[in-house]
């Protein structure tokens, strides 16, 4: 006995352990860490930032190494490089017919724009703007992320729950099922109420094994989200959920303008159109242009034998300034400039728009949110009183002061009230967490 019972408990903690329990704030933590569209979006930012430099803007000079060789096969070559080649050899081998001659001519060139119209402070202050909107864009990715969690983690346990609603209500069905039997065989009972029971329990397991399926699908999702193994089975835990909550109007529109990040990465964009008219009119500025180069030459001579000679021709150097000024070019910088212009119009009446669609969102969804609020404590109220319904039923039914088809409809009933308390909540989760997302504070909340 001792070690049957050893052997049971020690199966017991193998089983515990093999199975992946997962509360809410694990599959936030999860999500946040594996979600592939945050990992996208973190790779994002880190382009944008590597490209926010003076260098990307255009401050530095740009500095190249060039080096030019040539060689020429002469039968004419030279006499004053001939005469310096038999004045450094005495045996004089160089000839007329054999001559070759090579040159090696390294440099190093710099141009520096010195000026072009403010057009680097530009580029940088648009640069630093471009890192700020793709921060907010990663922002946004991460409260859909977390929104996404927190709805596929609850829908995964509506779905569970009303599995178990289902298999309960399949087990009270079975049970009567062998009840209808035992009276049948005791002679209480004719075949035609057998059959009405059998054909109930039947319909009921098939609801069981398709909410099954539909358990099944909710964890699969919940793992895409999470980027977890499709095939990994968790348990999840009863999150308690508070339904009464209360939101202030004026509080929410005051948290969507300064918080919501949809609002705040269309301010950036309207702050890189006003840039880019900015940008524009730097062609209407002189650009001063600084050209250097600094190289040496090389040339060798070589004989018919293994003699050679390099002349050093020396250093060579030249520095160039250059000041450009367009007078006319068809209208094109100002057609730029007035584009540009109508461009930064245009963005001001996208926000206007956007702001008018999220306090139209934001109004619906609190109004929303009420109701739903009154649904779910009329549906909790419900589920009670049919849950009470359904255990008296349960008694007269073996009783016999009410038919079987009495008490199929209060279980009918039972299981219409719980799965509409169980959407219910679902329903009013969701618009509590849209709330959030609209008013700016999902991730602060949530997490």
């Amino acid at each position: 006995m001792k070690y049957l019972v050893t052997a049971l408990f020690t199966f017991w903690i193998i089983k515990a352990h093999g199975q992946d329990t997962l509360s809410l704030s694990q599959a936030i933590q999860l999500g946040l860490a594996n979600n592939y569209q945050i990992q996208l979006s973190d790779k994002q930012v880190a382009i944008a930032q590597n490209n926010n430099t003076w260098g990307a803007a255009g401050l530095y000079p740009t500095i190249s190494f060039i080096t030019t060789a040539n060689g020429l096969a002469n039968r004419y070559p030279d006499q004053q490089l001939l005469a310096l080649a038999r004045t450094q050899f005495v045996d004089s081998s160089f000839s007329v017919n054999t001559q070759q001659t090579a040159t090696v001519t390294p440099s190093v060139n710099l141009n520096w724009v010195l000026f072009d119209g403010f057009s680097v402070q530009i580029n940088r202050s648009r640069l630093a703007s471009l890192q700020q909107l793709s921060e907010g864009n990663a922002a946004i990715v991460v409260e859909n992320t977390l929104q996404s969690i927190l709805l596929a983690y609850y829908s995964a346990l509506l779905q569970k729950q009303s599995y178990e609603v289902l298999a309960e209500l399949r087990d009270l069905s079975r049970d009567r099922y062998q009840y209808m039997q035992t009276r049948k065989t005791l002679g209480n009972a004719v075949t035609f109420d057998v059959l009405q029971a059998e054909g109930n329990y039947l319909a009921d397991s098939a609801n069981a094994l398709r909410q099954q399926i539909n358990y099944n699908n909710a964890l699969r999702n919940l793992n895409l989200i999470l980027a977890a193994p499709v095939d990994t089975k968790y348990v999840l835990r009863e999150e308690a959920w508070d339904y009464s909550q209360v939101f202030n109007l004026n509080d929410l529109i005051g948290k969507l303008e300064s918080q919501n990040k949809t609002l705040q990465n269309q301010y950036l964009n309207q702050e890189l159109l006003r840039k880019n008219v900015q940008l524009s009119k730097t062609a209407l500025y002189p650009m001063l242009n600084l050209s250097a180069n600094l190289g040496r030459s090389y040339t060798g001579l070589y004989g018919d034998m293994e003699n050679y000679l390099w002349d050093n021709n020396g250093y060579r150097g030249s520095a160039t300034l250059t000041l450009s000024y367009t007078l006319s070019n068809g209208g094109n910088v100002r057609r730029a400039i007035q584009n540009a212009r109508i461009q930064e119009e245009m963005g001001s009446i996208q926000t206007e728009e956007m702001k008018q669609h999220l306090y139209n969102s934001l109004y619906s969804t609190l109004e929303q949110y009420q109701v739903r609020q009154q649904l779910q404590q009329v549906a909790e109220l419900s589920l009670k009183s049919t849950r009470l319904n359904l255990q008296i039923a349960g008694e007269k039914f073996k009783a016999g002061a009410i038919n079987s088809f009495n008490y199929r409809d209060v279980q009918l009933a039972y299981l219409g009230a719980t799965l509409e308390k169980l959407q219910a909540d679902y329903y009013l989760i969701e618009s509590y967490t849209e709330l959030l997302r609209l008013s700016g504070g999902i991730v602060t909340e949530i997490q």
